[in-house]
């Protein structure tokens, strides 16, 4: 039976491990972040309190009107809520019919209004709101009911997906958003030159917002203040990842799971080595060992920069990193547990080399498999269900040759959606006949040029990918033959890798009328 890729019937596996742990750390971070929004509300309304009684008599002072301004903003799922402020603004008609934003020289500004907005003091009664929950003290900064009417749909529902905040990446970028605007066309500059790219610096926020982000853009936030900080750009990259969030997720998180991988090594050990005799050193002489050796393995991660690894997207070489680490400080605990044995600068005896080597040994495997533990996992559930799926689920390809292009192909079919759909049999090459039945770099040898007749039916081959690149015509034309003979689908990688060179230097349009001639010119070849 011949089967067409066209015909192969393929639906996008759901990830349900990834959606449920998606689901269950929002949860637990929407808890963590509402928890520390009422402590910071009711900690900073209480110590500001003070400073609020000076600000209410400097307004009451400068000129007549209330001391706070209500303003309606849109607020979490578009619902309107009434965000808190210091009044900056003269209280007059004028002041409520101008423009919705303002720039610097804005007529309708208090004296001491103006040094509140440069200060950005004016924002803290939004504490209130963020008690109340209308806001968060992180997130997209709230906007004016008429000017978030005119985002698009998609953005506004995306932004208002979340609690707007008092601070986010776009307050910090956008500090001096008064200066940046002209009085002559304040709407103007506003909608043009501002609007566009607030928007979608708050759509990445609600993307990637997390706790340690959080404090980050706090951090930010209260750097900006400095006067020295005013005028130093801080980079896109910073404000999502900042020195906080870098420090958890590259050094704490990690230490914390090799300190418990060190601990669950040594207790093994010391539980092997309890059967022949006690060791007298004592539980908390042991968690101090197992301390000292995980600062040592994060130390040199560190030095040597696995700590910027991300372990998930890893590549297996990265693993001998670990094993040169996990050596390294087991070296240096063998060491001075000799130096023990020699000086006895402690009270306790000297642990066995043998014991302390198997320690080291334990923890640099529990090392690896913590870090590729999703990969391990996943390896081995895909090779369980491609040897237990059945004969049609997957296309069956024959790769011709073994040079970078086959490389290049396995990589292709062994990623992305790919791997659901298609699956490698092997490969022929009349080069390395003696390799027959051997593996190399996980592809199966299953024999030279001639064989592939026999190969095509007694795998079931569906489809062909000829991998020699600037190879014999004749050789070329020899396997087309075959695969014309059997019905098969014969693809050329060459073509593959030309389509993606010119995807890099030629328009769209011009993309897809070179795939749309070679398809045409595969399918008058084939019919």
């Amino acid at each position: 039976m011949v089967r067409q890729i066209s015909s192969a019937k393929y639906r996008p596996a759901v990830n349900f491990r990834r959606i449920a742990v998606f689901l269950c750390v929002q949860n637990i971070q929407a808890a963590v972040k509402r928890i520390f929004d009422v402590l910071v509300a009711l900690f900073g309304l209480i110590m500001l309190s003070p400073l609020f009684v000076c600000i209410i008599r400097l307004i009451k002072r400068d000129s007549p009107g209330p001391v706070f301004y209500w303003g309606p903003r849109a607020g979490l799922g578009g619902k309107t809520f009434h965000m808190l402020k210091f009044r900056t603004m003269y209280e007059c008609p004028d002041s409520y019919a101008g423009p919705r934003v303002t720039c610097r020289e804005d007529v309708r500004i208090t004296p001491i209004g103006r040094w509140l907005r440069t200060t950005k003091i004016n924002e803290l009664p939004q504490l209130w709101n963020v008690l109340v929950g209308d806001m968060s003290v992180v997130g997209p900064r709230p906007e004016d009911v008429e000017i978030a009417a005119t985002w698009p749909e998609e953005a506004k529902r995306e932004i208002l997906s979340v609690r707007p905040g008092i601070t986010s990446p776009a307050s910090i970028v956008y500090h001096d958003e008064e200066d940046q605007l002209s009085s002559l066309n304040v709407m103007g500059d506003y909608f043009k030159k501002i609007l566009p790219d607030k928007m979608r610096l708050d759509r990445l926020y609600v993307r990637n917002h997390t706790f340690s982000a959080d404090i980050d853009i706090i951090f930010w936030t209260i750097a900006i203040l400095i006067p020295r900080m005013v005028r130093t750009r801080i980079p896109e990259g910073y404000l999502f990842a900042g020195p906080f969030s870098r420090l958890i997720r590259r050094y704490v998180s990690w230490f914390l799971v090799d300190l418990f991988v060190t601990f669950g090594s040594i207790l093994t050990a010391v539980l092997l080595w309890r059967i022949q005799g006690p060791l007298n050193w004592g539980a908390g002489n042991l968690a101090a060992l197992a301390f000292l050796m995980a600062v040592m393995f994060g130390g040199i991660n560190s030095l040597t920069g696995l700590k910027r690894i991300v372990w998930s997207e890893a590549l297996a070489e990265d693993a001998s990193g670990l094993i040169l680490s996990a050596a390294f400080a087991t070296a240096v605990t063998m060491a001075a547990n000799y130096l023990q044995s020699v000086y006895h600068w402690l009270r306790f005896p000297a642990l066995p080399i043998t014991m302390i080597f198997t320690t080291g040994l334990m923890a640099s495997l529990g090392f690896i498999v913590v870090r590729y533990r999703w990969r391990l996992l996943t390896g081995f559930a895909s090779r369980w269900l491609s040897l237990r799926s059945e004969k049609g689920v997957l296309e069956r390809v024959l790769i011709v040759g073994t040079g970078e292009g086959t490389q290049v192909a396995n990589w292709l079919l062994h990623h992305g959606d790919a791997r659901r759909i298609f699956s490698i049999v092997g490969v022929v090459d009349n080069e390395l006949l003696a390799m027959q039945g051997m593996q190399m770099k996980g592809l199966r040898m299953l024999g030279g040029l001639n064989d592939i007749p026999e190969l095509l039916d007694r795998h079931d081959i569906g489809v062909v990918l000829y991998a020699i690149p600037n190879g014999d015509m004749e050789v070329q034309e020899k396997v087309s033959e075959y695969c014309l003979r059997a019905g098969v689908r014969m693809i050329y990688l060459t073509d593959l890798l030309s389509t993606l060179q010119q995807q890099l230097t030629q328009p769209r349009d011009s993309i897809l009328t070179a795939v749309s001639m070679e398809s045409s010119k595969q399918d008058l070849a084939h019919s």
